[in-house]
């Protein structure tokens, strides 16, 4: 992806109480100088254009400044939100204000791998409000999401979306490289991809297949995009049919 620091088209579409909250967060953390990438929603929309608001900003931080992080949101008059749903505190802190939700996040919930320098300085530099900022790079971000294949959640759609907009311009040495064993993960993921868009299998290379111990699919004809995307979920969620 092409960084560039100009004003993302989505971001005067995040209501100002919920900006507000965010902001406040984000100078306090630079006020500390915490170093620190976001993810979540918001990476996902600069990735694929698409906000989808789900009312929580994602701070990501290495595990060392998890409670310096912590120090900031206190600062800008958050507090915990355990007391109201307890959550897993070995891998995030959640902070509320005005039921607004702002996440620390230090290690994915299955505790694979913890953040590093990569997740934090290898996305692009955006603007959202004045802000420059960066979120979690794109293979981070579908590392993560990767795992995320529960009873009540289901990040695979998110995974789909970042692969069509953003398969020619992902690192698939550092993503393979990330997901070590768990290869076969994003093996599944692509063999998806390949079915549902045939007309983006090209932007894969065929050395990632051949790493992932796969057959590189045929290029098919599009087909009729709708009804594949629909056999998934009939609500919309495929961002190219959104756009």
């Amino acid at each position: 992806m092409t960084a560039a620091a100009a004003q993302v088209e989505w971001g005067e579409r995040i209501p100002d109480p919920e900006w507000e909250v965010y902001h406040l967060a984000i100078r306090e953390a630079r006020r500390l100088g915490i170093p620190f990438a976001f993810g979540g929603a918001f990476a996902l929309a600069v990735y694929t254009g698409s906000l989808r608001n789900t009312k929580d900003f994602d701070f990501y931080v290495r595990p060392e400044d998890r409670d310096a992080m912590v120090r900031a949101l206190t600062a800008a008059g958050l507090e915990d939100y355990f007391d109201r749903l307890p959550y897993d505190r070995s891998w995030i802190y959640r902070g509320s204000r005005d039921d607004i939700i702002v996440d620390v996040i230090w290690a994915m919930a299955n505790q694979r791998a913890r953040v590093d320098d990569e997740w934090l300085t290898q996305g692009p530099e955006i603007t959202i409000r004045g802000e420059r900022l960066h979120p979690i790079p794109v293979e981070e971000l579908i590392w993560s999401k990767l795992y995320v294949l529960q009873r009540e959640r289901c990040d695979w759609g998110d995974v789909l979306n970042l692969l069509d907009a953003q398969a020619s311009a992902v690192d698939w040495k550092r993503l393979l490289g990330r997901l070590g064993e768990d290869r076969p993960l994003l093996a599944g993921a692509l063999a998806l991809f390949a079915w549902l868009v045939p007309d983006r299998v090209d932007h894969v290379p065929v050395e990632v297949w051949s790493q992932l111990g796969v057959s590189r699919p045929g290029r098919e004809p599009p087909g009729d995009l709708s009804a594949r995307v629909k056999l998934l979920d009939s609500r919309p969620w495929f961002t190219r049919q959104l756009s």
